[in-house]
């Protein structure tokens, strides 16, 4: 195959407005300079007018995305198995993707960032540019791009959708109704990255195997056992947990079988792609170089005494932005919740609980809000080491909120007032009612947003035309679609997550509901399998028809919420002994007795149960685990014989 006449789609597009005003002189004009450079660097252009913007939609040929790739240093597997910094001269030594192309997406996107970014002024002077009434110098080494946005002459630059994949994936994927849990996952990974391919890997697996639990808590609701009804209860939570503990456990080989098929070491990321290894460089030293560093071991010392006090440091401010976060939730969230459960409970008239709800539900948003200010504005005081870990850190700050927010009010009502048909009234109400809802306005508003925006951009068009020439406006362009759609953007802290956050967020707040309450209402397994099946259409559809395409990330697990999954497991756990307790022990004498007894036996059981199967089952299958030794073993081998090469050379 010849790589180099290998060319992508469209991927990137860049908005600009529209020429308002006549051409004055003065310079050159700034937009054709921008045109003029991106086809200098080896892009391939095509300009296309919308009803108020213009659009510079780029492709590149594989060419010259590999140059790009070699200069950023991002680091590819190769067939003897060794991730080495890419190189374009020897490009068919590295495995290509799934799909067959050479680079994947978020590689891709990384290296049209970098070709469009690094495009400066290489002259001695600076350049007079001209867009309509703006007049602005392209300083020495300053990059046109960047200084077109803060002119306000770039407005955008964002990915977008290739049309052909995108209508494939909308018929095989999204509208797919029949295929209930299936998913193409592979063509996912190519098209929209790692993260989000892992994401819909994992809520895929998730839904399959909510149908046991589903089915057994449906006869547990349904059947009358008899004389061993006593009985069915705790054997039903002792199979939940340990359906749980092994959920997880086989999510990990899952996720670690998809990493080895898509050729990704989830170790090394793209932000430490700069920091490659130059092996030729690194067993090439002479003796000379050598003895300098020895020489050099005393500063060397300094230095790691420096790099361990700066380690301790950033787990100092993580511990104090954590103990803030805890300590707020606990003096202000925490009075405020039980507050409105206690009022709640004791209300009578409905008018007063709707308004109590109503007015709890503005102030709560309010709160969240603001608790998710306050963890970006903490995150960025702290050390983290890349964007994967600032946004973990958000997770963990964030989700302790919702935690609160989601489940106090149930905790109130089973552990003081031990009303578990209440308790089952308002598990039905959120998992029906609310997440039924949530599906709906995660399209509904993306579709409202777009409609509005484009109604905007009509009629303002209408307005500046001065002369009418009988033509209908409207928005006809798929990249003018895509460019009003709104962002695939996280409902907190943007700057570090994207709308996965939301996402993660639904799932995890549903699988501690259906965990942490499940002997208190057995059929919430099936709710959440319906939910979660309407779910994977609902998402594939946002992506695929209601938001911009995403920007790739380079995180290849689900990251920080699989220590939530976890979290939530050991609090089933306690919350299950407690319900069982409660509605055991009717008179509420709290007695230890055998049945009581029992249930504490059952609670240590179970933890030792969780905690046992993370050594039971391994955390990758053996076909990954052989590879990665074979792999390793032709990693040393190359190094051994490079190091007799040199050894030679210099004996010579």
């Amino acid at each position: 195959m010849d790589e180099g006449g290998e060319v992508t789609g469209f991927e990137v597009g860049v908005v600009v407005p529209k020429r308002r005003g006549v051409d004055w002189g003065g310079g050159l004009d700034a937009v054709e300079v921008l045109v003029g450079e991106l086809k200098r660097a080896g892009l391939i252009v095509e300009r296309v007018h919308g009803v108020s913007d213009e659009f510079i939609k780029l492709a590149a040929p594989m060419e010259t995305l590999g140059r790009a790739a070699a200069k950023l240093q991002i680091r590819k597997l190769t067939h003897i198995g060794m991730e080495l910094p890419f190189e374009w001269d020897e490009v068919s030594a590295f495995v290509r993707q799934p799909d067959g192309s050479l680079f994947s997406w978020c590689e891709r996107y990384h290296c049209f960032h970098q070709l469009i970014y690094e495009i400066v002024n290489k002259t001695e002077a600076a350049i007079p540019l001209k867009f309509d009434d703006t007049d602005f110098e392209w300083d020495v080494n300053e990059s046109i791009l960047e200084r077109m946005e803060s002119e306000g002459i770039v407005k955008l630059v964002f990915p977008i959708h290739d049309e052909m994949k995108r209508k494939k994936l909308l018929k095989d994927w999204a509208l797919n109704l029949l295929a209930i849990t299936w998913q193409p996952i592979d063509e996912i990974y190519s098209y929209f990255g790692i993260k989000i391919a892992t994401y819909f890997a994992f809520l895929g697996m998730y839904t399959r195997w909510l149908f046991f639990p589903a089915a057994l808590g449906l006869a547990v609701q349904l059947i009358d056992f008899g004389s061993w009804q006593l009985l069915v209860l705790p054997i039903f939570f002792i199979f939940i947990i340990s359906w749980a503990a092994l959920l997880v456990q086989f999510w990990k080989r899952k996720n670690s079988a998809l990493l080895a098929r898509w050729g990704v070491n989830y170790t090394i990321g793209l932000e430490t792609g700069n920091k490659a290894l130059d092996i030729g460089t690194t067993f090439g030293q002479t003796h000379t170089e050598h003895a300098k560093k020895c020489e050099n071991d005393k500063p060397m010392e300094k230095e790691t005494s420096l790099f361990q006090r700066e380690e301790w440091l950033g787990h100092m401010l993580r511990f104090r932005n954590d103990a803030i976060i805890f300590l707020a939730i606990i003096c202000f969230q925490l009075p405020f919740e039980l507050a409105y459960a206690h009022f709640y409970e004791f209300t009578e008239s409905d008018v007063l609980k709707f308004g109590l709800t109503a007015l709890y539900l503005l102030a709560i948003q309010y709160y969240t809000k603001t608790g998710g200010k306050v963890s970006v504005m903490l995150i960025e005081s702290e050390s983290n080491n890349g964007k994967e870990s600032r946004a973990d850190s958000l997770v963990y700050k964030v989700f302790g909120v919702y935690f609160l927010q989601s489940y106090i009010g149930l905790f109130y009502h089973i552990l003081l007032h031990r009303n578990v048909v209440s308790l089952r009234q308002i598990i039905i109400q959120r998992l029906i009612v609310s997440q039924v809802l949530e599906n709906l306005l995660e399209n509904s508003i993306p579709f409202l947003k777009y409609s509005y925006k484009k109604y905007k951009t009509v009629r303002k068009k209408k307005h500046e035309k001065v002369q009418s020439t009988g033509k209908p406006i409207h928005v006809s362009l798929r990249v003018e679609k895509e460019y009003l759609k709104p962002p695939y953007a996280a409902s907190i802290g943007a700057e570090f997550e994207d709308g996965l956050f939301d996402d993660f967020l639904e799932l995890a707040l549903q699988f501690g509901m259906i965990m942490m309450f499940a002997c208190a209402f057995p059929l919430v397994f099936c709710f959440a399998a319906l939910n979660n099946i309407m779910e994977i259409r609902t998402d594939a559809l946002k992506l695929l028809a209601m938001m911009r395409r995403p920007a790739p990330r380079a995180s290849a697990t689900i990251g920080a919420w699989l220590n939530i999954f976890q979290f939530l497991i050991v609090m089933a756990i306690c919350t299950n002994c407690a319900l069982l307790v409660c509605m055991y022990d009717e008179e509420g004498l709290w007695k230890i007795e055998p049945g009581l007894a029992a249930i504490l036996i059952i609670e240590h059981i179970l933890l030792l149960i969780k905690f046992g199967f993370s050594h039971f089952v391994p955390e990758e299958p053996a076909w990954v685990r052989a590879n990665r030794v074979r792999n390793t073993a032709q990693a040393q081998d190359m190094c051994s014989k490079q190091l007799r090469r040199i050894y030679s050379f210099k004996k010579e």
